[in-house]
């Protein structure tokens, strides 16, 4: 049926953007490929880090600020060669907040195929993501009208047949313990190389740049020397990390005067390839508020799923 392949159309473009977005802000930040590969294939992590002295006092000090926080707007440029279209380049930006953990950005670039625009404005808040879709869209065939879809991330996860897309979706049903500023200082702490780099200029502002790379077998074998996160945020960012696939990190930070990351640039490896990353932040602090659509204006997509299920259609 028409409306039935309409609407096949778009929870496969809708489902793609989530994904993608979703895989930025698991992950967070980016770096070059061959440092992406180096993290992934390093070797095994020795029995204690060596990050120590001023750098472990500056770096801790930031991820103290940062997690105060709460939130930040920010700028970031993602790309993963081979799997993304239009260039393999997605731009993003606004608003994220990392306790409790929301979101309210414009993406734009490679989004999902069939979205029919080059932007698209994505809403997350307790783990709902709703995405407007653009006016234009021929994704809209299948909306009944309504202006917005809303997914919920764990329902959809857990009611998923699919093992690979379970994993995906409730990978990003956790994806606070990886998305803010301040788990990726703790994570660059607990990197065994991290070095200091000295000082150079941001955007025309002074900042420190530090330096290191960690695969997911250092992590599990770090013994907290450098430790800011208790035991429990430990092992949700383990499990998060995990889930996701992630095999190691390459991470770059850049600390302003005032104790904030202004820069940050991991390279994410991942079975599908290194993910590259790059995000500006500014306005540490600032109160992060997202509205979510109206009932009247939010198509919900989990329950096409289930309705294309229940038709033996597939989700």
């Amino acid at each position: 049926m028409r409306v039935s392949a309409y609407r096949k159309k778009t929870i496969g473009a809708a489902l793609a953007a989530v994904l993608l977005v979703g895989g930025a802000t698991a992950c967070e930040s980016g770096r070059k490929d061959d440092a992406g590969k180096a993290a992934v294939g390093g070797s095994a992590a020795p029995d204690r880090p060596v990050v120590s002295g001023a750098t472990t006092e500056a770096l801790t000090a930031a991820y103290k600020k940062t997690s105060a926080a709460k939130s930040a707007k920010f700028r970031m440029t993602m790309s993963m060669p081979g799997s993304l279209g239009a260039g393999g380049t997605v731009e993003m930006t606004g608003v994220q907040g990392w306790d409790p953990q929301i979101m309210d950005v414009t993406v734009k670039g490679a989004l999902a195929p069939g979205a029919g625009a080059d932007s698209m404005r994505m809403v997350m808040s307790n783990n709902v993501m709703f995405m407007e879709v653009p006016k234009d869209s021929p994704m809209t065939g299948g909306l009944e009208g309504k202006r917005w879809m809303k997914l919920d991330l764990n329902a959809a996860a857990q009611a998923s047949g699919d093992a690979e897309a379970l994993k995906k979706l409730s990978g990003m049903g956790s994806m606070d313990q990886n998305q803010d500023p301040a788990k990726q200082l703790a994570l660059l702490l607990s990197s065994p190389n991290v070095k200091h780099l000295g000082a150079e200029k941001v955007e025309g502002a002074d900042a420190e740049h530090y330096k290191g790379t960690l695969t997911f077998e250092e992590m599990l074998a770090a013994d907290g020397s450098a430790k800011v996160l208790s035991d429990a945020e430990r092992a949700k960012l383990v499990e998060a990390t995990k889930k996701a696939g992630i095999k190691g990190y390459d991470m770059d930070a850049w600390v302003d005067k005032d104790g904030y990351p202004v820069r940050m640039k991991v390279g994410i490896g991942t079975p599908q390839g290194i993910l590259n990353m790059d995000a500006s932040y500014s306005d540490y602090g600032s109160a992060a508020t997202v509205r979510t659509p109206p009932e009247n204006e939010t198509f919900d997509l989990f329950a096409m799923l289930k309705e294309l299920g229940g038709r033996g259609a597939g989700a």
